[in-house]
């Protein structure tokens, strides 16, 4: 029943929000012309009506209304009423925190597993996987857990960047770090380049886009996946 579009990113280099996406988009809500906008991660600290403006703007290039969540008397009676959701990104923490607060995260699992359509980029995207843990984020605040959706059976690194052998920056790359998080956690982890996303439908997990991703598992090296890959039948 799952029916989701999982997205590294909003915005590809150069482009505008959510413009290379669009006609996914709106196969994706194609039976519904208004969704449920969920600004919780706050990307730099915009307020909720301004996010929702902002997204708002895209989705009307699709003929679709967006209603923030926060403007519901109640997040439940949202979420009850919605025929389609999109959460957009900024901190995962923020946004893992809010959920937890207002009570969002089961009822939400349980909407898409039964066939509420989900839209998700960069923050939106990591709480699709079985836990936050490798996000990207600062933790600016402190969630009552790391535990997010689980409605794919792997955890993301949206914003997935290659090791550049040029660079004479001496930090961690993001290989070190996923491989860092496998010194304590079993989860795969799949890192998503720009421009890249998942097409979940019912048991498939189809990466999209014209990259490939890169899988990482515990004590195995990491490899590629080509685009067009169904990941639900592993790796």
């Amino acid at each position: 029943m799952k029916n989701l579009i999982i997205a590294s990113t909003s915005t590809v280099f150069g482009g505008n929000y959510l413009d290379y996406l669009l006609d996914e988009i709106a196969q994706l809500f194609s039976e519904t012309e208004e969704v449920l906008f969920i600004p919780y991660a706050r990307p730099g600290g915009i307020s909720h009506d301004d996010y929702t403006q902002k997204a708002s703007e895209a989705f009307a290039k699709i003929g679709k209304k967006l209603v923030g969540i926060h403007t519901y008397p109640t997040t439940e009676a949202a979420l009850k009423d919605a025929k389609g959701v999109f959460t957009g990104g900024g901190n995962t923490f923020l946004l893992v925190s809010q959920l937890y607060n207002f009570k969002l995260m089961q009822p939400l699992r349980e909407a898409i597993f039964n066939g509420l359509p989900y839209l998700g980029t960069s923050a939106g995207s990591n709480i699709s996987g079985v836990t936050m843990q490798t996000t990207n984020d600062m933790p600016i605040v402190y969630p009552p857990s790391f535990k997010t959706l689980g409605v794919i059976p792997f955890n993301l690194n949206p914003h997935y960047l290659d090791p550049d052998t040029t660079s004479k920056h001496m930090g961690e790359t993001r290989e070190t770090r996923i491989k860092e998080y496998h010194t304590q956690n079993s989860v795969p982890v799949i890192g998503l380049r720009e421009g890249s996303w998942l097409r979940v439908r019912k048991e498939e997990i189809i990466l999209q886009g014209n990259l490939s991703a890169r899988v990482f598992e515990p004590n195995d090296e990491p490899f590629e996946v080509e685009s067009g890959t169904d990941l639900a039948k592993g790796f």
